[in-house]
């Protein structure tokens, strides 16, 4: 029951079979149903038969019975007692007649006479209430019953119609007709024998077909399990599961399986890349601070306190960047406080007292810019791009907030270099610097435009490097606005 082919396999057996033994049962109802209703209107005809010539005082002699074998007649009178019986007749039962055998010879065939009559003649007018009128035949629905009969030595089951007859004396007779119900009983024996000896055989093809077919669908995905197993023991993420042609969900299943490797190889890709890129940054200033102390140990008089200082700021600031990172990869919240974005960045501008350039800021009077998130992350993003515009700029930074369709857009340019189109988009990655920002006094460590990034997308908003008009670059983020 652990495999899916076992368990599709059985649930489909279970269903079919459930529905082939309804179906069964109802077909075998309608048979039986159909066969008596058959045997009604033969054992109905033969009754009328009879009761039409009692009704026209036809002597039990005389009386016509065509195929008293298969039809055995039984009349009582009013009081219940057999009157006459049909040829063969010796028992019988399921007609609630007093008696169960046939009567005495001596009064088979006996013409019922004037004097059987009732005594008060009340009977005169066709009897009681609810019996047929004197010559006729009774036209209410025949009752039915199931007896047996014993006709000729053979005893068989019979389906029995009771018709009541009125003589022109007023004697009131029931005649009770028999129909056979072996052949129904045939019938419906024959249908449930073949039903019985073909379930067993169409279950047992119906469970083969569904495991074959069930085997073959899921072949594909005990292809992609062995491979997935094969790339975690190996831990080669440049593996691919097999991709079957067709284009059902297995199919989807094993493109979706490869994206996902994808994703992941480049995530650890990614994240080697960083843990080195990390280790060298910081290998750097550790290595000089580390000369520098035991320099400053074997020749105190010549210890570069500044140095030293520089390079205990450049881990500290390293470090900080690591860990905002770790942190934005962890995917934490920036939060739902609202910020007045031109407010931000005048307080940040302001506070930027050592900067080599001074910085225009452009805001509409009055205008209100709020957006919603971390305002320490925020922050951190305008403080990387002016330090970026520091590094860049030759005279001139501008920062720009204003609005932009449903959001609040912040530019900061410059009028150096510019970014060559090539690397617009590189530049964003993490230890990434371009050549004219590699030596350790101007370029950073490449992680500012990278964390600025992430934490613009964590805010919902986008950051984009173009061309300024000064001729540099111009950074532009974009927020949405505060709900």
């Amino acid at each position: 029951m652990r495999s899916v082919r076992a368990r599709a396999a059985i649930g489909a057996t279970l269903v079919v079979a459930v529905a082939l033994v309804a179906a069964g049962l109802a077909v075998l109802s309608v048979l039986r149903t159909n066969l008596i209703d058959q045997a009604d209107l033969q054992a109905e005809v033969a009754a009328r038969e009879v009761a039409g010539q009692l009704a026209l005082d036809t002597a039990y002699a005389d009386l016509d019975l065509d195929d008293e074998e298969d039809h055995p007649v039984q009349v009582t009178d009013e009081e219940g007692r057999v009157v006459f019986v049909s040829q063969g007749l010796r028992t019988i039962s399921g007609t609630g007649s007093a008696g169960v055998s046939p009567v005495p010879s001596a009064s088979v065939g006996a013409t019922p006479s004037p004097g059987d009559d009732d005594d008060d003649g009340d009977d005169d007018d066709g009897g009681g209430s609810g019996r047929p009128e004197r010559g006729e035949v009774s036209s209410d629905d025949p009752d039915f019953s199931d007896g047996t009969a014993t006709v000729d030595g053979k005893r068989a089951d019979y389906r029995f119609a009771a018709v009541e007859a009125t003589t022109s004396a007023g004697i009131t007779l029931t005649v009770h007709a028999g129909a056979p119900l072996a052949a129904e009983q045939e019938a419906v024996n024959t249908v449930r024998g073949a039903m019985l000896t073909g379930l067993p055989l169409l279950l047992a093809v119906v469970a083969g077909v569904t495991w074959l077919v069930t085997r073959r669908a899921l072949r594909p995905v005990e292809g992609i399990r062995r491979e997935m197993a094969a790339i975690t023991a190996s831990e080669d993420l440049a593996r691919r599961v097999p991709e079957p042609g067709s284009r059902d969900e297995i199919a989807r299943l094993a493109r979706t399986t490869n994206e996902t490797l994808t994703v992941l190889e480049a995530s650890v890709e990614r994240q080697r890349r960083f843990v080195a890129d990390a280790s060298h940054e910081l290998r750097s200033p550790i290595a000089s601070l580390r000369t520098q102390l035991e320099v400053a140990e074997a020749h105190p008089e010549l210890l570069d306190l500044p140095g030293a200082v520089a390079d205990t700021v450049r881990l500290q600031v390293l470090a900080a960047d690591l860990l905002l990172l770790a942190r934005l990869d962890a995917g934490e919240k920036p939060g739902t406080a609202r910020i007045e974005a031109g407010a931000l960045v005048r307080e940040e501008v302001s506070q930027r007292t050592g900067d080599r350039i001074p910085v225009t800021v452009e805001v509409a009077e009055g205008a209100a810019y709020e957006v919603s998130g971390s305002r320490g992350q925020l922050v951190r993003v305008v403080g990387n791009l002016l330090d970026n515009a520091q590094r860049h700029a030759e005279n001139r930074i501008t920062v720009q907030v204003a609005a932009d369709g449903r959001g609040v857009r912040v530019e900061v340019r410059d009028d150096g270099a510019g970014v060559p189109e090539d690397e617009r988009e590189r530049i964003f990655e993490r230890f990434v610097r371009l050549d004219d920002a590699r030596s350790r006094d101007d370029g950073g460590a490449g992680l500012g435009l990278a964390i600025a990034r992430d934490v613009a997308a964590r805010h919902g908003g986008t950051l984009t490097v173009h061309q300024a008009p000064e001729g540099g670059a111009a950074f532009r983020l974009w927020l949405p606005r505060a709900a």
